[in-house]
């Protein structure tokens, strides 16, 4: 029987964030300057080998979700090729993604074949025009026909709408509308400052609960249960065939169910999104130790796990300014 593995606050540890490349071909306000950021030599990044064989690792240790991320992770060549070997390893009970939509919508079909369970679409707007404003990019359309191509091969869809004052407070409500008929989870999230910059504003005002709020001025909402180590607090419009979520992301209340672990392009281990990387394992991997020792390595920075966000954004050696491309969404 796998273990089932703990870290040291008894959270235990079965969930898998692997970004595959730092690149992306958008710019979102959010996520990076307009400039884009200095993207890692290929050099630096894991090869599919790498994390094939991390994957395996991690299985061996109780972790049975992967969740594919970038940057944006079909802008990394070859990707599907990746996926078709991590949905044969054993141990790996369900595998999603999470993109922009841009380039997804031609591996539609293979990725309901080969059992990927759901997809994350970061979506910001509706609106085409502040489409363009936010990610830099005239990408609407692209998206948008993913998003409807994924509905139709019947894969789940959940879409991340980062909320910016000033940027697409004004799609919060048309977001829920399209739960009215459109069986999609719409998760709005905080605004973190991970976009290369810092934050962008002196205190954040739309927290998750003014984001409830200004929803529940609008709507009569019905509490949904979350999820087990969910970082979303789940609604419905009675009637609606969607749903909608809430993401503290920046307020951090979920931490004390954090189930998750996440790996950068560049292979640094963290056990939490707001740390500054904990392990290198792309030395380890490439050291020519066996899988054991990497082994207890990942187990000795599992029982070093912060017990929430704020404790490990003290302990960071840096104040936060990386930018989420670089991190794996």
């Amino acid at each position: 029987m796998t273990p089932v593995l703990h870290d040291n606050h008894g959270r235990p540890i079965s969930y898998a964030r692997l970004a595959v490349t730092d690149r992306c071909n958008l710019r979102c306000f959010y996520c990076m300057p307009e400039e884009g950021i200095r993207y890692l030599p290929k050099k630096e990044l894991l090869t599919f080998e790498e994390i094939e064989r991390l994957v395996a690792i991690l299985a061996g240790l109780g972790i049975h979700k992967i969740r594919i991320t970038g940057g944006e992770p079909f802008v990394r060549t070859d990707l599907m090729d990746l996926i078709r070997k991590i949905s044969r390893i054993e141990g790996i009970q369900s595998l999603h993604l999470t993109t922009n939509g841009v380039l997804t919508a031609p591996h539609i079909p293979e990725l309901k074949a080969l059992g990927v369970r759901s997809v994350n679409l970061s979506l910001d707007t509706l609106d085409r025009t502040r489409f363009q404003v936010i990610t830099r990019r005239d990408e609407f359309d692209a998206t948008w026909r993913t998003l409807m191509q994924l509905l139709e091969a019947g894969i789940e869809v959940k879409i991340n709408a980062v909320v910016m004052e000033g940027k697409n407070t004004e799609d919060i409500l048309p977001f829920v509308e399209l739960t009215r008929t459109m069986p999609l989870h719409i998760r709005f999230i905080e605004e973190m400052p991970f976009n290369g910059e810092g934050s962008h504003y002196p205190r954040l005002n739309w927290t998750y609960r003014a984001i409830l709020e200004y929803i529940q001025s609008q709507y009569r909402l019905e509490k949904l249960p979350d999820e087990p180590h969910s970082t979303a607090y789940t609604y419905r419009v009675p009637g609606f065939v969607g749903d909608v979520g809430v993401i503290a992301a920046f307020s951090r209340t979920f931490c004390g169910t954090c189930n998750r672990i996440r790996v950068t392009a560049q292979g640094m281990l963290k056990t939490c999104l707001y740390d500054d990387g904990v392990l290198d394992l792309k030395s380890l991997l490439r050291s020519g130790i066996p899988d054991d020792q990497i082994r207890m390595e990942l187990g000795k920075a599992f029982r070093q796990r912060p017990k929430d966000g704020f404790e490990a954004e003290r302990k960071r050696t840096k104040v936060v300014t990386e930018s989420m491309s670089t991190i794996g969404g």
